[in-house]
């Protein structure tokens, strides 16, 4: 019934449970604000209605399961803040749509697999950690050549598969 609402900013107040799929009928929001509160479950798919959003911040919660395709729907977007959770699965290619990003906060997951290169397409700023933060997944290499080494950070390799070429021109398999 809020269809008129531009901003929802519930931050801090110990909110449990899952973020309700009904949240993609609020159309007409711009700003989206759930940062530290104890959402669990995963990013709703109806989250790719929400095409008005420029800011979409639902870090520091326990939420799991991957972020959806249909985020590359919210095409305004300039803010995606998803650290501090317990996100799965890989970045879906669908992030490259979000051409208008200037912020993409991801570190501190569980994201797995590679970066797909589309994430080239953003407009980031691809050496500054306050801009692009990939820091403490599971992303194996390689990398797009469009990330700097320290925006991707650390990662975990343990399920990562790749091949090094030793100094000594051997190859090892991991």
């Amino acid at each position: 019934n809020l269809t008129n609402l531009t901003t929802l900013e519930l931050l801090g107040n110990d909110i449990t449970g899952e973020i309700p799929s009904e949240i993609g009928g609020l159309t007409n929001l711009t700003y989206l604000n759930l940062y530290y509160n104890e959402l669990t479950g995963p990013i709703p798919s109806e989250i790719g209605n929400l095409t008005n959003l420029t800011a979409l911040n639902i870090n520091t919660n326990q939420l799991t399961g991957p972020i959806p395709s249909e985020i590359g729907n919210l095409t305004n977007l300039t803010t995606l803040e998803l650290l501090g959770n317990d996100i799965t699965g890989e970045i879906p290619e669908e992030i490259g749509n979000l051409v208008g990003l200037t912020k993409l906060l991801l570190f501190h997951n569980e994201l797995s697999g590679q970066i797909p290169e589309s994430i080239c397409n953003l407009n980031l700023d691809f050496t500054s950690k306050s801009s692009l933060n990939m820091d403490d997944n599971y992303l194996c290499p390689p990398y797009p050549e469009c990330l700097n080494p320290q925006v991707v950070g650390e990662q975990n390799f343990e399920n990562c598969e790749y091949t090094v070429v030793c100094d000594d021109g051997y190859s090892e398999a991991n």
